[in-house]
């Protein structure tokens, strides 16, 4: 596969690293990190006081000649720090040898304790730059999902369901908390506005297979589609609008395929009202993974030759290029091998 294609457009960087959210892994609460790291650097302190303490005699102070608790708390606190005044030194062989394989390690660990947070943020930033562009460099046949409120995570739920791994969805969304939403549930998300290109592109929509606009407002619905179309000439994009009246707009924006919420919603009402059974029947077949699912398979060597309703799964439409035949239409009276079926299947 070629690697995906960098648009630019001027002023603009459209693989800027700021707006793209990775999945997020599990880390300890900031304060437990800082309050652990502190009790750590004060058992290394305590350890080490003690220490010279226990071979007291083996030191001089310059000053009182002994050594008291003080001193060596005193001591210790130098040492571990690299300051070193010279006031308080090892004469006795004991203590030197104390201090070259214990204390030394300890004001190593001590020194390490006192810039981890420093030293975990430069990782974290470097561990950060290299999956971002580890993903820059992989994704590729993916899919974006423009708005992840109820529609976009529905969509989101229903492509994991038919196998589509976490790692080939992008979710893109204007508001931060929503896009951090996503990241926590495993999903790559960018932050920004989808009507602009670089928000798009940061997102790898020219190199994307499938586009779901999913927005809240229709006129916003319309202008993704656009600026969709206008990067990705073949991706199939699916858009969701509220009202019918804006279905042709988006049609002649470059949507294969427009769902109209609320006449849909609508719809299943009305048939719930007359017939409550088939209302649950077209609710269960609309929710994936449970009872009754329908999905679009390829035609098998078996099936290839005999009729749909030869078919172990009840076939209820044909697609034979880029056209969708019913299954009781005299061109879907014998399969071939290069059609794909659109089955009802149970879930179990």
């Amino acid at each position: 596969m070629s690697r995906p294609r960098r648009v630019r457009e001027a002023g603009a960087e459209p693989w800027a690293d700021a707006g793209i959210v990775l999945p997020a892994r599990r880390a300890a609460p900031a304060l437990r990190q800082v309050g652990s790291r502190l009790l750590l650097a004060l058992a290394v302190l305590v350890v080490t006081t003690l220490l010279v303490y226990a071979d007291g005699a083996g030191y001089n102070d310059n000053a009182s000649g002994g050594v008291s608790f003080l001193d060596a708390a005193y001591y210790a606190t130098v040492t571990l720090s690299t300051t070193g005044y010279g006031d308080i030194t090892p004469y006795s062989d004991s203590a030197r040898l104390t201090n070259i394989f214990v204390i030394t390690p300890l004001r190593v660990l001590f020194l390490i304790i006192l810039v981890g947070t420093t030293l975990e943020v430069l990782t974290e930033r470097t561990r950060q730059q290299w999956r971002l562009n580890r993903w820059r460099s992989t994704v590729r046949e993916h899919t974006v999902v423009i708005g992840y409120g109820t529609k976009g995570r529905s969509a989101v739920d229903t492509l994991l369901g038919q196998g589509v791994k976490k790692e080939e969805i992008v979710v893109v969304d204007p508001q931060r908390k929503v896009v951090d939403q996503a990241a926590q549930h495993g999903l790559v998300g960018v932050v920004g506005d989808a009507t602009r290109t670089d928000t798009l592109v940061r997102a790898a929509l020219p190199t994307a297979a499938r586009v779901v606009v999913a927005p809240e407002r229709d006129d916003t619905a319309v202008l993704i589609t656009l600026t969709a179309r206008q990067l990705n000439k073949g991706a199939t994009v699916v858009a969701a609008v509220r009202e019918d009246e804006n279905a042709p707009l988006l049609r002649q924006s470059g949507a294969d395929v427009v769902v109209t919420s609320s006449s849909s919603a609508g719809r299943l009402l009305g048939l719930s009202m007359l017939s409550p059974r088939a209302g649950a029947v077209m609710e269960d077949l609309l929710t994936y993974g449970t009872g009754l699912d329908v999905v679009e398979r390829p035609v098998t060597r078996a099936e290839a030759g005999h009729g749909p309703r030869e078919c172990a799964d009840l076939v209820v439409a044909v697609v034979r290029g880029r056209r969708v035949i019913n299954f009781n239409e005299p061109e879907a009276a014998v399969l071939q091998l290069t059609d794909r079926v659109i089955v009802i299947r149970s879930n179990g």
